[in-house]
């Protein structure tokens, strides 16, 4: 098998695998352990594919692959850039260690009554519904990946049934079926203009659509995106829905979902829409973003919702670093990207085991962790200073590549940016030192609440959304195998600041890849879009010039037409 073969033959798995894997554990559903056992070796094996694919599309180039064998634009086209393979992979990561982390905890919190037969399978296609949108050479294939996350999610968010998951996962899918049916009118829009869903046709065909058409399509789609993503002033759902569901679902939802909505929006921002013409909103949304989330992560008593805002707050950079319009930019955002999965994730893994070794999530009723869980401490301490941004974790390296782009771009608005990026880092550093000083410093019987949480009734502890893990009865221990997950996570996220550099390479090359339209498009529709004849080719693929002389009367009938055509 050449290299070629083998690439071609790699870019589907992360689709496949996934679906398979759920269509066997729904097969295996009296058999939860099996259904587990399968899974986890599925999502390493995915992640093995994930990096071979990283390496083979870096030292290689874009590859695609026409499903069915229909060509671009008219069948399905896979892409594999940079920047879609590394998405991948570091996704495959952070699923690989939820799922360990959720057999270790037993998956359904400590319920017997939870449906965890229903979880792999789910869990599976949450997967395959990422990797679809990371892949996806159109917009309609992207739309459906949105599609599948939002059905998986939604199962995801009420694992349990509780009232306030119910409540939260009804208000959750609310939102985003508002969103979807936003993103199917612009899918419906961008037919009607260029009469293709194809991003690289989009691109070509886009050209030739008055100014004020494309921004008005672009502006639907960037509302679409924003929902998914949590751009203020489109984010209030998130920290209403997220803190309720069980920590390992919590910890995908942060590190992933919204990113896939970021995905999206660099995707149509450089292929499709790449003159830049909203990137002044988007840097005002950046902004608003950024300062809004950490103003209300510095309100919260719950370290689930104060995470779930920093969450927010930290999709402000992302968005910075797409909006400065530059290639270091972009580079810096999808650094950004990788660290802000890796560590978010972490943190909220971080957050199970505070439940587990204390009972409570709430900093009102926590104190003297350190000293309980002196390793937990550690497991804290690390992410929490890399996403405040302390030298040298990543955190810091992410928000000096934005920083140094926006320098680049010298526009008030982007100075502004800038001062507000650093105002929201020592903002982040506060909080997570607030988070220490509470529930790892202080001795517990400081606190407002100190031990009483477990002594609570019924009614309050749901109020205080601590129903679950007030009623378990083993509150003061961490299994092994919630442990080792966090650890992974917590190492990767230090491993992203000892590769900075490889990592920073492959982050550029992956932002040079997704700004030189030329080349995406070489790719996707294996034509040069300066070759006028392959245009000619691509645009009229039926008009081939027949061997035989033609009638002239039939020549000049059908010059006519072309020429009434086009006045």
């Amino acid at each position: 098998m050449t290299t070629e073969q083998l690439i071609l033959a790699l870019i589907p798995l992360p689709i496949i695998v996934p679906a398979a894997t759920a269509a066997i554990a729904l097969l295996l559903a009296r058999f939860p352990k099996t259904q587990q056992t399968i899974a986890l070796i599925s999502l390493g094996s995915l992640l093995g594919v994930a990096g071979a694919l990283v390496y083979l599309i870096y030292a290689h180039g874009i590859h695609t692959v026409q499903v069915g064998g229909w060509d671009a634009p008219i069948g399905i086209t896979l892409v594999a850039d940079n920047l879609a393979v590394l998405m991948i992979t570091v996704s495959q990561l952070v699923l690989f260690a939820v799922m360990w982390f959720g057999i270790g905890q037993g998956i359904s919190d400590g319920d017997e009554d939870e449906p965890i037969s229903v979880f792999v399978p789910t869990y599976m296609l949450l997967n395959m519904g990422v990797s679809m949108a990371f892949l996806a050479g159109d917009l309609f294939n992207m739309y459906v990946g949105f599609e599948v996350l939002l059905v998986a999610s939604y199962v995801l968010l009420t694992l349990g049934a509780s009232s306030s998951r119910i409540r939260a996962g009804v208000s959750y899918v609310m939102v985003n079926m508002l969103s979807s049916m936003v993103f199917l009118l612009a899918i419906g829009l961008v037919y009607q203009a260029v009469g293709t869903v194809n991003f690289a046709h989009i691109s070509l065909r886009m050209e030739g659509i008055p100014d004020g058409t494309r921004t008005a399509i672009f502006a639907v789609l960037l509302v679409a995106f924003a929902v998914k993503a949590a751009v203020f002033p489109l984010s209030a759902w998130l920290p209403d829905s997220y803190p309720t569901a069980p920590s390992m679902v919590t910890a995908v939802f942060a590190g992933l979902l919204t990113k896939v909505g970021v995905y999206a929006i660099i995707r149509t921002r450089s292929v499709v829409f790449p003159d830049g013409r909203l990137d002044d909103v988007l840097m005002w949304a950046g902004l608003a973003t950024m300062l809004m989330g950490i103003l209300g992560a510095m309100a919260q008593n719950d370290i689930k919702r104060l995470l779930s805002f920093t969450l927010v707050s930290h999709i402000g950079y992302m968005i910075f670093g797409i909006a400065v319009g530059n290639t270091l930019g972009l580079s810096g955002a999808i650094f950004y990207i990788v660290h802000h999965i890796l560590v978010q994730t972490a943190l909220f893994l971080v957050v199970g085991l505070i439940e587990r070794q204390a009972g409570s999530s709430s900093l009102r009723s926590l104190g003297g962790l350190a000293k309980m869980s002196p390793l937990l401490a550690l497991l804290y301490l690390v992410p929490a200073l890399n996403l405040g941004g302390i030298p040298p974790f990543s955190g810091f390296l992410g928000k000096v590549m934005l920083i140094e782009a926006g320098a680049q771009n010298g526009s008030a608005t982007a100075w502004i940016l800038v001062a507000g990026s650093i105002i929201t880092s020592l903002l982040t550093l506060y909080t997570m030192i607030i988070v220490w000083s509470k529930a790892f410093w202080r001795d517990r019987s400081d606190a407002p609440e100190g031990d009483t949480v477990l002594a609570q009734p019924a009614a309050l502890r749901e109020r205080t959304q601590m129903v679950a893990i007030a009623e378990r009865d083993d509150v003061g221990r961490m299994p092994l195998g919630m442990v080792m997950p966090t650890a992974l996570l917590v190492i990767a996220s230090v491993g992203v600041t000892v590769l900075a550099g490889p990592l920073s390479n492959v982050a550029t090359e992956a932002a040079s890849n997704v700004a030189n339209v030329d080349e995406y498009r070489a790719a996707v529709l294996g034509i040069d879009s300066a070759d006028d004849k392959g245009l000619e080719q691509l645009e009229n693929p039926g008009r081939t010039k027949s061997p035989w002389k033609s009638d002239s009367a039939t020549e000049r009938a059908i010059s006519t037409l072309e020429r009434a055509g086009e006045s």
